[in-house]
């Protein structure tokens, strides 16, 4: 078969390729890095002639007119199952939605509630062999080329050429756009005083030839940062970032005494900085697969001595865990954060680590608190819960009682508010 002619028979512009949506469409789209911006960009200008489009995506890096626009109410809804900087502000014009889930279900159940119409995806280019590769995203992407009824691809050779389940062959793709567009950038965090010491204290739990899981952030940059001098890590991750990249220039990480995808970093999303999709290019040493299989607490309790290390906004004295809401305010989302958390309980030897500031606002917000308050979403059940750390200490909840935990949360407390919190507990009789 000529691939390469195929190749040239799909090709189209931009405009031809959104000519194929229809009204009532649901068109999911790959996430972070690998966000089909060229066509977004330009998914406004077909508003005339379309209505209640929905249009699924989450870590949205863009800022598209399609629903920040108010003017584009009726015509899209952006339904998102992890909030960025744009939803959040776009969200109160009413063309933002959010969508539930954690990351290992998101396939299969957003697909049992609405198959989808359209998938808008992205790959490096072609090899002779008729394959491009979905590069730095495989959270649920492959999954929807695999339901979609129509699949456009951009195409762009600025995407690494990844292993693992990333391989999607030209006879699945529909429509192809090129483009050459730099890929977004995401810069590391600036680190402040408080997160070098949570890192550290992190760090202390980590042992040589633990596999680690780390979030986002700059307190998970911190405890990266602090880990360099640790040996033989091994890497099971939703995200790869540079703060993995970092540990395995610095030595720390070999993935030598991983039980599980031996010597091989896995991962599911990769999000940074140019040097790292250099890195990550036809990099035998990495692998990508699908969000069902690296998200699922079962697969990851395999990895001896798995240690997730994640960040979040509010606890409450029994130890329930907020990270994606202030109050009813949507900050981000579920995505896999209960599912490490989980997992690395499973797995032998394995801790879970939950790291925030004890305080917001200057010091005037305790982040510890007798009660959330209504609206607050409850990421993770207190019956999850393992270690959790702040600027003054770590507490470590598995297996405790109610006075128990209170005890060793206000002790990691901001002194300022630890009076409070235990005339608090003891007001509403939390023992």
């Amino acid at each position: 078969m000529n691939f390469a002619e195929e190749y040239r028979r799909k090709l189209v512009s931009v405009e031809e390729a959104l000519k194929h949506i229809k009204s009532h469409d649901e068109i999911v789209c790959s996430l972070a890095s690998c966000e089909p911006m060229t066509l977004l960009s330009q998914l406004h200008t077909i508003k005339d002639r379309v209505e209640d489009v929905s249009v699924v995506n989450a870590m949205m890096m863009g800022k598209y007119e399609f629903f920040t626009n108010p003017d584009m109410a009726g015509h899209f809804l952006l339904n998102s199952w992890f909030f960025t900087e744009a939803p959040r502000q776009a969200h109160p014009i009413g063309n933002v939605s959010y969508i539930p889930m954690q990351l290992q279900d998101f396939s299969s159940k957003r697909m049992a509630c609405r198959p989808p119409n359209v998938f808008f995806g992205c790959a490096s280019p072609m090899d002779k062999h008729g394959y491009l590769s979905l590069s730095l995203s495989t959270v649920m992407e492959k999954d929807f080329v695999e339901a979609a009824d129509l699949v456009i691809m951009e195409v762009t050779p600025r995407l690494p050429r990844t292993f693992g389940d990333t391989n999607v062959h030209i006879s699945q793709i529909d429509y192809i756009v090129e483009t050459s567009r730099e890929l977004p950038e995401v810069k590391p965090p600036v680190l402040n005083e408080k997160d070098l010491i949570i890192g550290a204290y992190a760090a202390d739990m980590v042992e040589d030839g633990s596999t680690i899981q780390i979030g986002f952030g700059s307190i998970p940059g911190a405890v990266g940062q602090s880990l360099s001098d640790k040996k033989d890590l091994g890497v099971h991750s939703e995200m790869f970032t540079d703060c993995i990249l970092n540990l395995y220039e610095a030595g720390a990480i070999s993935n030598r005494k991983k039980t599980l995808w031996k010597d091989k970093f896995v991962a599911d999303v990769a999000m940074g900085s140019r040097r790292l999709y250099d890195f990550l290019d036809e990099n035998m040493a990495v692998e990508f697969h699908r969000g069902s299989v690296v998200n699922d607490p079962s697969v990851i309790a395999r990895n001896n001595k798995m240690v997730s290390i994640n960040s979040m906004l509010q606890m409450d004295l029994t130890g329930q865990c907020c990270a994606e809401s202030v109050g009813p305010k949507l900050f981000s989302g579920t995505g896999g954060h209960k599912e490490f958390v989980a997992g690395a309980q499973r797995s032998p030897g394995g801790k879970s680590i939950l790291a925030f500031y004890s305080t917001t606002k200057n010091d005037t917000i305790s982040r510890i608190v007798p009660f959330f308050q209504p609206g607050t979403v409850v990421t993770t059940s207190r019956v999850d819960v393992d270690y959790v750390i702040t600027e003054y200490g770590v507490a470590h909840l598995r297996g405790r009682s109610l006075r128990e935990r209170v005890k060793q949360l206000i002790n990691i407390a901001h002194p300022h508010f630890r009076d409070f919190l235990k005339s608090e507990a003891e007001r509403n009789m939390i023992w």
